[in-house]
């Protein structure tokens, strides 16, 4: 089966919200190298001006995981995941992403396009605050490989 691509445009209910935690903006900071203060030391980013520890900018992949996971499992999608290569990853940051916030994110399709057979979509996350201000858009770009068939 192929990727669907009447996908595009389609817009997915909000993922439940995400409650950033220290500890995880640590153990991210720290799984991707990150040596910076203002996301290990509470002090630190305190004296920077932030309320909490800030995650590093890449940490907005963790809660965007939630919204391409509803992609993923859309019966219509025609997605196997088995034949899935990451292919690109971009944010765009209102402001830094910092523990004790809570954020809801909203996945919309904003591109599916096919390429000798392969598939490219590429889906949006908006990430508000309980506020409803946007923080981050993290936009996700999924090669979904041609199936044997399709490629002979």
């Amino acid at each position: 089966m192929s990727v669907n691509p009447d996908l595009q445009g389609r817009v997915f209910p909000p993922a439940p919200p995400y409650l950033v935690g220290r500890e995880k903006v640590r153990e991210f900071a720290r799984a991707t190298g990150s040596t910076s203060p203002l996301s290990l030391d509470v002090e630190a980013a305190r004296a920077a001006g932030h309320g909490d520890l800030v995650a590093p900018p890449t940490f907005a992949v963790v809660v965007q995981e939630a919204t391409l996971a509803q992609l993923l499992a859309e019966p219509d999608a025609g997605i196997d995941f088995s034949r899935v290569v990451h292919g690109e990853q971009r944010f765009s940051l209102s402001r830094p992403i910092v523990a004790g916030d809570e954020l809801t994110a909203t996945l919309t399709v904003t591109s599916v396009k096919t390429l000798g057979g392969n598939a490219m979509v590429t889906a949006s996350s908006d990430m508000r605050d309980v506020d409803g201000r946007h923080v981050v858009t993290a936009v996700s770009t999924l090669v979904v490989r041609a199936d044997d068939e399709a490629a002979a």
